[in-house]
């Protein structure tokens, strides 16, 4: 049986890692897009805008939930969701800081 290895990296890293991940699909980027338009969507009229089943829209919402990239609340038959903006931010901040760490042990002579 495999092990996963993800708790011997840093906190950090996993969450960086879990964003990534969790932004790593064109209907994810997609649904960001809306919810920053509308301020606050309802599943069903993020349906109505992708080209995705219901149930697609769904679990793509759920997977940047789970990454905290959005935060969302059932009312009823309905979910509503908005972006966690400062969840957003942070870890944007994180990866430009990993983008600095990356340049400061750059070594020119690359090929």
């Amino acid at each position: 049986m495999a092990f996963s290895k993800k708790t011997e990296f840093s906190a950090k890293d996993q969450k960086v890692a879990d964003f990534a991940k969790a932004m790593a699909h064109p209907a994810r980027i997609a649904i960001l897009r809306t919810l920053a338009k509308k301020g606050s969507c309802i599943c069903g009229e993020i349906v109505e805008i992708l080209p995705l089943a219901q149930s697609t829209v769904s679990k793509h919402l759920q997977d940047l939930k789970d990454a905290g990239i959005i935060m969302g609340e059932v009312k009823g038959p309905k979910s509503c969701y908005c972006i966690n903006w400062k969840a957003l931010k942070d870890v944007f901040g994180t990866f430009g800081g990993i983008l600095t760490d990356l340049e400061k042990q750059h070594e020119k002579n690359c090929c």
